[in-house]
């Protein structure tokens, strides 16, 4: 035992026996007991206490925890400063809201007592000042659970009831807070049973809604599977798989949630849309597994006779003020459950059997087949060099897919060139494509790193590649990413997808004025260009002290051999930066003044 057995001490204890690994840390004047704990923990706990990694900017370690609570499931700590830092985590906490990733934020308050009655009391200037009314409701609105630690006494238990919401679905981050004096209070050592506090199980569908369900699918002409998280479970991808092999005819589009949902070598694949396909247009059954965006009304939604099935951990979309679907069912359930009873009773019901095996069904597969090589003839005519000896998005990233290991794990946060990445990549592994699920940009810096810690911790030492675009690599707070990466010795690829400014702005705009004046105007004038850019790879070398291997690459014809040294770097065990001139003549990029 420590000398000082606290509630800081017995904080880390509660969250390493829950299963948690790592702690991504910005520490501050209210951490005192929490520094004390660490240290102590390293002579006492020999092991057995979770990793501290120190993070320079809180929305790059809250990135990291949820990155790595995304590819394993396993949730992760984040200890910030006050409200300072709790602000500081910023559009991170919407990402891992909207991600469903369940992370543990605690945070430190100011000191509630001013003349040192009690061990904690306030000794700083500061104290005064980051003293404020309601610091939970900086993000209360984006967590799963919030509460505040009030005493050593039921630290343990607290910690417990927070995990406990962020590993039930839907899954999400939680927000503990306590000031220094609780923090500091001294405590009898004690255990919790940790049997007793295990998330709530998952959901299954009633025996009516399976065999409705069942029957829908079998009745259908075209029948179509629309989804987004339901992949976050990897046993939920042979799931799905087994459904469209059963069911043969059904197709399956991605919407992009953050996981891989179904394999790009399975010909019912349709890749991944941002809630825009034909395949919504002309279905007549449609099932809308786990999925938050299906279609967007605007610009494409079933036809009045589809008929709508939905099964989710929440159809409710609890957290979005507005969301409706003409679904004639909803069902809260589990993905991985209701297809699972799905299969079962397509494959022993009699008259399911012989539906899904007659000539009709044979025929059906012999279309599907034809059109899904259709569309990898089509992905792959996209895939050239320019005349001028430029690249495009799609000719990158079918280099990469060439390029890099088998195992690769792809975090992506491309923005308006992610379908070109996913078409391109055609990912077949659960769990080898993940990307943001949020709209707070610049979380893959932080994500990417997260990814390959949790990769190595699981034993699987996989090639991690982040693709990022240009603007949100600005937003991912870059300085910090690559010191870490360097520090911890955390390798990486990056790839910046450099077309100089935001794209995304121009999209937004000319959706709903496709024939106005800023639809004439330049970058410039739109204020979405990055002109003069930055040296982003330069950016990740400075960082780092000059560690991280950097280039620059403009040229088609030099591409493979760029990626080919990067890779190599990063399998060598330091990180690699490879700022791609998407779209540049001869592989010069165009001049600041050309773009104004």
């Amino acid at each position: 035992m420590p000398q000082v057995y606290t509630a800081s001490f017995a904080f880390f204890e509660a969250i390493w026996d829950a299963g948690v690994t790592h702690c991504f840390v910005n520490l501050g004047s209210d951490h005192p007991s929490i520094i004390e704990a660490m240290v102590a923990a390293e002579n006492e706990k020999k092991g057995a206490f979770p990793r501290i990694i120190t993070c320079p900017n809180e929305m790059v370690a809250l990135s990291m925890a949820d990155g790595y609570a995304r590819l394993t499931g396993k949730p992760q700590c984040v200890i910030v400063h006050v409200d300072v830092g709790t602000q500081g985590l910023g559009a991170a906490v919407h990402n891992a809201s909207c991600g469903r990733a369940p992370v543990l934020i605690f945070a430190g308050l100011s000191p509630y007592t001013l003349e040192g009655e009690v061990t904690g009391s306030r000794t700083e200037y500061i104290h005064w000042i980051q003293d404020v009314p309601d610091q939970k409701q900086i993000i209360a609105q984006y967590c799963r659970y919030t509460g505040e630690i009030k005493t050593a006494k039921n630290v343990k238990q607290m910690v417990n009831r927070a995990l406990s919401f962020a590993m039930s679905d839907p899954k999400g981050p939680v927000y503990l807070y306590g000031a220094r004096e609780p923090m500091s209070e001294e405590v009898e050592r004690y255990q919790l049973e940790q049997a007793f506090w295990n998330p709530i199980e998952p959901a299954a569908l009633s025996s009516v809604a399976v065999q409705k369900i069942c029957q829908e699918l079998v009745d259908a002409e075209e029948p179509l599977v629309v989804t987004g998280y339901s992949g976050r479970n990897h046993g939920t991808v042979p799931e799905l798989v087994k459904l469209a092999n059963n069911i043969k005819g059904l197709r399956v589009l991605d919407t992009g949630g953050s996981d891989m949902c179904f394999p790009a070598d399975h010909p019912g694949w349709l890749g991944l849309r941002f809630g825009s396909d034909d395949r919504i247009k002309t279905a007549d059954v449609i099932l809308v597994l786990d999925c938050d965006v299906p279609w967007i009304n605007t610009q494409c939604k079933p036809k009045p006779s589809a008929r709508i099935l939905h099964i989710d951990v929440d159809p409710l979309k609890q957290q979005m003020p507005l969301f409706y679907i003409d679904a004639i069912r909803r069902y809260r359930a589990d993905s991985f459950t209701a297809l699972s009873q799905i299969n079962d009773f397509l494959e022993t019901q009699e008259g399911m059997k012989a539906r899904i095996n007659s000539a009709e069904y044979a025929e059906r597969w012999s279309k599907l087949q034809k059109s899904y090589a259709q569309r990898l003839e089509t992905i792959a005519s996209l895939a050239n060099p320019g005349d001028d000896g430029s690249y495009s998005t799609s000719y990158l990233c079918s280099r990469l897919k060439k390029n890099c290991p088998e195992d690769t794990i792809w975090c992506i946060e491309a923005v308006t060139n992610t379908v070109f990445v996913a078409d391109q990549l055609q990912v077949t592994r659960p769990g080898a494509w993940i990307n943001c699920g949020g709209g707070g940009l610049g979380w893959s810096g932080g994500a990417a790193l997260g990814i390959k810690l949790a990769a190595d911790k699981e034993s699987r030492k996989q090639f991690v590649c982040q693709i990022v675009g240009d603007g949100t690599y600005l937003f991912s707070v870059p300085g910090s990413v690559y010191w870490i990466a360097n520090r911890y010795k955390i390798p990486v690829l990056t790839i910046v997808l450099n077309n100089c400014g935001w794209q995304a702005p121009r999209r937004s705009m000319l959706l709903v004025y496709p024939d106005g004046d800023a639809s004439k105007a330049s970058n410039s004038k739109l204020n979405i260009s990055f002109a003069p850019t930055p040296d982003y790879s330069g950016i990740a070398r400075a960082a780092s002290g000059g560690e991280i291997w950097a280039k620059h690459v403009g040229a088609a014809a030099d591409l493979d051999g760029v990626l080919a040294e990067a890779i190599k770097t990063v399998q060598g065990g330091t990180s690699a930066v490879v700022d791609a001139h998407i779209g540049g003549p001869q592989g010069k990029w165009p001049s600041a003044k050309s773009l104004l």
